[in-house]
């Protein structure tokens, strides 16, 4: 796993074409923006898992 520091302001780059910036830090609670493809799906690990439980219980 790669780990970074950064600054409220700053990106970092995945690939070409996902930019994801560091919009706001307080606390202990940071604020990302995520720019990305429409064709790439972007979730919450919580949201990812609860979606893929129930692609598993239709299955």
């Amino acid at each position: 796993m790669l780990v970074l520091s950064r600054f409220p302001g700053d990106s970092i780059r995945i690939g070409d074409d996902i930019v994801i910036t560091v919009i706001e830090v307080r606390g202990d609670k940071v604020r990302l923006g995520i720019d990305a493809p429409q064709n790439i799906a972007v979730h919450r690990q919580e949201v990812y898992e609860a979606v893929q439980r129930e692609f598993r219980k239709e299955g």
